[in-house]
């Protein structure tokens, strides 16, 4: 066995579709011949973690920032020597869950706005598919500033946060993807020069918009550094650090 790689925490069930796609995703990029070669995840799908919609977005539902401390602080006593959590609008509680724990919690906000800039440069606007909360808390704005990025958001936002509840009620993905896929265009013709996948339920139809469009999906991203820091044992705190050194990140 690889003593090599490090657990890794992940913080799900936000929503489950989403954590099982974040783990088919790091199985599938993972250089692997037998079972010890796959990255070791310790994964709290905890689908009773309150709702970031009513909480960021209608302003009356239970903080769910409590309930994610106590899983970091658990997933760091199971062992874990980092967290990751993929759920784009869940990072706006980034502080409370860095301050549970003793370990890196792997920012995917961060990584994605690093990789952006290197594949967008300087100056580029980014459109961000996501939830109305992206904007609503400028969860992605500040680490897009600091790359001298333009974040752009669609200008239907409650279309989108139909979008996000259709894919997790079902998954018939049909109008969700029509949803999305306008959005796109109406970013694209707004001048967007990438996309940016923002949520880890449109992850599940991210080839569809990156047919329109050059795209990053956050997911992608999350996924590049889960196994980079794992397989090569990353110990530092701080947040940042380049995504996915050695990994192959999709077009």
């Amino acid at each position: 066995m690889n003593t090599q790689l490090f657990k890794i925490g992940v913080l799900g069930g936000m929503g489950p579709q989403a954590t099982v796609l974040f783990m088919q995703r790091v199985i599938a990029a993972t250089p692997a011949t037998d079972d010890c070669d796959h990255i070791p995840l310790l994964v709290d799908n905890n689908t009773q973690v309150p709702s970031r919609i009513r909480a960021l977005i209608e302003g009356e539902g239970e903080d769910p920032a409590p309930t994610l401390a106590q899983m970091a602080a658990g997933l760091e006593q199971a062992g874990a020597r980092a967290l990751v959590m993929p759920c784009n609008t869940a990072h706006n509680y980034t502080k409370t869950i860095r301050n549970a724990v003793s370990i890196p919690f792997l920012s995917m906000i961060e990584l994605t706005a690093q990789e952006l800039a290197q594949r967008a440069g300087p100056k580029a606007i980014v459109g961000i598919l996501g939830s109305p909360a992206l904007r609503i808390t400028g969860i992605f704005n500040n680490a897009l500033s600091a790359q001298h990025l333009q974040p752009l958001y669609a200008r239907d936002e409650g279309v989108m946060l139909d979008a996000i509840r259709t894919l997790k009620a079902s998954s018939a993905t049909r109008n969700a993807l029509d949803i999305v896929l306008a959005s796109a265009q109406e970013m694209i013709s707004r001048g967007a020069d990438i996309l940016l996948v923002g949520c880890t339920e449109f992850s599940l139809i991210k080839d569809e918009i990156g047919a329109l469009h050059p795209t990053i999906d956050s997911l992608d991203i999350l996924v590049a550094e889960t196994i980079r820091f794992s397989r090569q044992g990353a110990i530092s705190n701080e947040p940042g650090g380049r995504a996915g050194q050695g990994i192959r990140l999709p077009a």
